[in-house]
């Protein structure tokens, strides 16, 4: 467990920084943590459990699947060649709204405590849309690329689980414009490719690398997947762009009407051979989300399972380092011949209703939905050794409340560059992909 023993030298860092501030600052930290316990916004989860068991941490295991590499360049080849993220940014052609243009129910959903440093709200008929379900978020290195996953949430025959990422622009913060672009997986039966139908419940970046959750709908004809892998120097432009087929057709190749697909090159499954289990937290888990952590040693894929609010099942919250072989960049650290992906670390937070999760120097961040209808979200950093999150009125001065973060709170996704937090929201008519610094997030738990 290396992350664990580097995560503990951090801690004592923090510590020992603490006890040099003096007497005064432990006893408001402890009053903190009284206060969190009887809070209005709910108990405090408290400290991560440590994951440890052999058996435990198998039903984290992996089996790792490349896509076959002739399928894979037959299909490159007769799409006519691989084109980059910078064509498919240059044909954007949806503009986002920025936070002054949003509507007064979606500036609504924004976090009470800390504050957004910016908010943006989609196209008009992408917002109210309630076939597409926005799942997801992540961004480039230099946070000039958002990447947001949706997933098709409708009944329409043949659309039924389809799974698209908008790839925006974000180079201009006064003006985010986005694309379209459909996933498919390669096949070698002469139609060429087919449809990803998966939940996208989470999405990590890593050099040029598209990782995905793929959580699979019943009966939708696939092996239920744990992770897709897409390669982003890899979109592929469709020819026929007026037809509802996916797949070879006259003139060409169609994508359902999409000008780009972006063609798995690689996927990840319970390595046991077990599907997925999202009844209690001692079996196979179902990927909730994943967020990357490049502070880490490899970089990681960190991920999580969900419960519903209040159930009282904890959820298991965990890591895959990512390979740092040149030609395996982005995928994850596979090992022996059978390809297998061991999880590095894992843990147990009490903390239910999780939507997201993310790990940055030694420290795990979660995302909690509210246990009732209506009511903000919570952001707890957690530790082995407690938990923390911002504390705020919420509109009432007889308790304190930790019920600060956006409604309907969603996957989380740190960018470097910015040092922001993102993540968005899903429900109509309260859409809305936001950004919060990490900073002020830190300020306010402190």
């Amino acid at each position: 467990m290396k992350h664990r023993g580097r995560h503990r030298r951090r801690r004592r860092g923090r510590a020992l920084r603490a006890s040099l501030a003096g007497t005064a600052l432990a006893l408001t930290a402890a009053a903190t943590l009284i206060s969190t316990s009887q809070a209005a916004g709910g108990k405090t989860p408290g400290g991560l459990s440590s994951v440890g068991s052999a058996a435990e941490l198998r039903a984290l295991r992996l089996k790792e699947d490349l896509t076959d590499r002739t399928a894979l360049e037959t299909l490159t080849t007769g799409m006519g060649g691989r084109v980059g993220v910078d064509e498919v940014l240059r044909s954007a052609n949806h503009r986002m709204r920025e936070q002054g243009d949003c509507f007064v129910t979606e500036k609504g959903v924004l976090p009470v405590t800390p504050k957004a440093a910016r908010a943006y709200c989609w196209e008009a008929p992408d917002a109210v849309d309630d076939r597409w379900r926005p799942q997801s978020v992540t961004t480039s290195r230099d946070n000039k690329v958002i990447a947001s996953g949706w997933t098709h949430a409708g009944t329409t025959a043949g659309e039924e689980g389809l799974a698209r990422v908008a790839f925006v622009d974000a180079s201009d913060p006064s003006d985010l414009k986005y694309r379209w672009v459909l996933l498919v997986v390669p096949q070698a039966d002469g139609k060429g490719l087919k449809a990803v139908r998966s939940q996208l419940g989470g999405m990590a970046w890593y050099e040029n690398k598209l990782i995905v959750t793929a959580r699979n709908p019943q009966n939708s004809g696939y092996r239920d997947d744990s992770l897709f892998v897409f390669d982003l120097d890899r979109f592929l432009r469709a020819d026929v762009t007026d037809s509802d087929a996916i797949g070879k057709v006259e003139g060409g190749f169609s994508a359902h009407h999409y000008r780009y697909v972006l063609p798995a090159v690689a996927s990840y499954s319970p390595a046991s051979g077990n599907a997925c289990d999202a009844r209690g937290n001692d079996g196979v888990p179902c990927l909730s989300s994943v967020s990357l952590d490049r502070t880490s040693t490899p970089p990681s894929v960190v991920a999580n399972e969900s419960f519903a609010t209040g159930s009282g099942t904890a959820a298991r919250v965990w890591r895959y380092d990512l390979d740092t072989v040149s030609d395996r960049a982005g995928l994850l650290g596979a090992t022996g011949r059978q390809g297998e992906v061991e999880a590095d670390e894992a843990y147990e937070t009490k903390a239910t209703g999780v939507r997201g999760v993310l790990s940055h120097d030694g420290d795990w961040y979660v995302s909690q939905a509210a246990a009732k209808q209506g009511r903000h979200g919570t952001v707890w950093r957690q530790d082995e050794d407690r938990a923390r999150a911002a504390s705020c009125t919420n509109g009432t001065s007889e308790h304190q409340s930790y019920a600060c973060w956006g409604l309907h709170g969603g996957p989380l996704s740190y960018s470097p560059e910015t040092g922001e937090l993102w993540t968005l929201t899903a429900p109509i008519p309260e859409r809305v992909l936001y950004a919060v610094k990490l900073s002020d997030v830190e300020r306010a738990l402190d």
